[in-house]
């Protein structure tokens, strides 16, 4: 049985930022008012400042951009889930959820808990079959931050996060049904060296497979062209 991809696969993400900014499509998209909403949530150990790049483009899309207001996503999934129903609830009508890596786990148990609110879903690298489907040092940053959190550190997810009633609806909202009619699109990379891309498969998604890093999926000129059909099939959802 082979190992994970190695670690040195995520130096990719600056030839796929760099590809990204030579594509006329990140540049010049199609541009049109009244465009469905769209709320960012970024990944484990990131905040949303992770997706600024993508944000830049959605907004020449014409997309009014939320972001989840998670300056590093290490808290309660939980907790994290109720902070995130409003900032859903604050566009006053269905939008388009986009979370990548962990954020893409949160995403997904928010459409499924909220599905007249979601027009689509897309997870980008997310491990919604298994959240700590993850590389061992991941895992042991995984760890860490629990261990933290288990000594009282606020805004940390701790050990009963796993099994605990705190996450029992969010572990619950990854196996529950998705909105139905809403296109939903889970990316994946099987040289992917931080999450295990099986663990990404979710069967009520449409899964796409892109030959990128994990971290550059938000910055993939592959996963933009996705996401563009995607979003247009949103308006109509």
């Amino acid at each position: 049985m082979t190992g994970p991809p190695p670690l040195q696969n995520e130096l990719r993400f600056w030839p796929e930022f760099a590809r990204l900014l030579t594509d006329p499509l990140y540049w010049s998209p199609g541009r049109r008012h009244a465009r469905r909403p769209v709320l960012l949530i970024p990944g484990f150990m990131a905040g949303d400042a992770s997706l600024t790049v993508l944000a830049g483009w959605l907004r020449r899309r014409g997309h009014t951009v939320r972001t989840s207001g998670i300056r590093l996503n290490v808290g309660c999934s939980g907790r994290d889930l109720e902070r995130l129903d409003a900032a859903l609830a604050a566009f006053g009508k269905p939008a388009v959820v986009i979370g990548q890596s962990r954020g893409g786990t949160l995403a997904r148990a928010l459409a499924a808990r909220h599905p007249d609110a979601v027009a689509a879903l897309v997870m980008l690298g997310s491990p919604v079959l298994d959240p700590l489907a993850v590389s061992p040092h991941i895992l042991r940053t995984v760890r860490s931050v629990a261990f933290l959190g288990d000594l009282g550190v606020r805004g940390l997810f701790s050990t009963d996060c796993r099994d605990g009633e705190c996450c029992s609806e969010f572990r619950l909202l990854l196996r529950a049904p998705l909105p139905p009619g809403a296109p939903a699109l889970a990316v994946y990379s099987r040289t992917d060296a931080i999450v295990d891309w099986r663990a990404c498969l979710d069967p009520q998604a449409e899964c796409f497979e892109i030959d990128g890093s994990h971290c550059g999926m938000a910055v993939n000129a592959e996963v933009y062209r996705e996401l563009e059909r995607v979003l247009e099939r949103s308006e109509d959802a």
